[in-house]
């Protein structure tokens, strides 16, 4: 795997290379050769994050994670992209889609693999009235989700706005 690893606030060391090469190294059985893998460390106050980008085919596998510490970051991070793989490996399996970016080895050890299948347990059907994204953080905080989905007042397209660390507000608009 090619990495590239940059940092913001902070000098990327020797030490965090090996580190992160090291660990992320574990991740080369999965993957080709050629594969790229961006990594940008940071430090914001007092937390150590790392994000992970691996592009492949058709998606991206991305993960991040901070901690007060950049090598238990680090650690994090390379369990979350594992799962994600092995997430992704499944799709891949279930809908024959090319995997280009994946070595053989692993796609033959999926389809050997007793895997869970993912099954939709519920459905939910409601209403949407316009509002404003302002208005449905409010009324996902009185329902107590950490998402909602509406009908935006000034879009007329259905939105989500989700919760994010920190007590701030994600949203999400379609783009077509």
């Amino acid at each position: 795997m090619r990495y590239t690893i940059t940092g913001r606030n902070i000098d990327v060391t020797q030490g965090l290379k090996d580190a992160v090469q090291d660990k992320l190294g574990k991740l080369e059985c999965f993957f080709n050769p050629d594969t790229e893998v961006i990594v940008t460390l940071s430090v914001q106050k007092d937390m150590q994050k790392i994000e992970v980008t691996i592009p492949v085919k058709g998606s991206i596998i991305r993960a991040e994670e901070s901690s007060t510490d950049m090598y238990v970051s680090i650690d994090l991070v390379e369990e979350v992209i594992e799962r994600q793989i092995r997430r992704y490996r499944k799709k891949l399996i279930d809908k024959k889609q090319s995997a280009q970016s994946f070595s053989q080895l692993f796609i033959d050890e999926a389809e050997d693999a007793d895997s869970e299948e993912i099954s939709i347990v519920k459905t939910k059907r409601f209403g949407m009235k316009p509002m404003f994204p302002e208005d449905a953080c409010v009324e996902m905080e009185l329902l107590g989700h950490n998402f909602y989905m509406f009908q935006n007042a000034e879009t007329d397209q259905v939105n989500v706005v989700y919760k994010r660390k920190g007590n701030t507000y994600g949203l999400i608009e379609p783009e077509f």
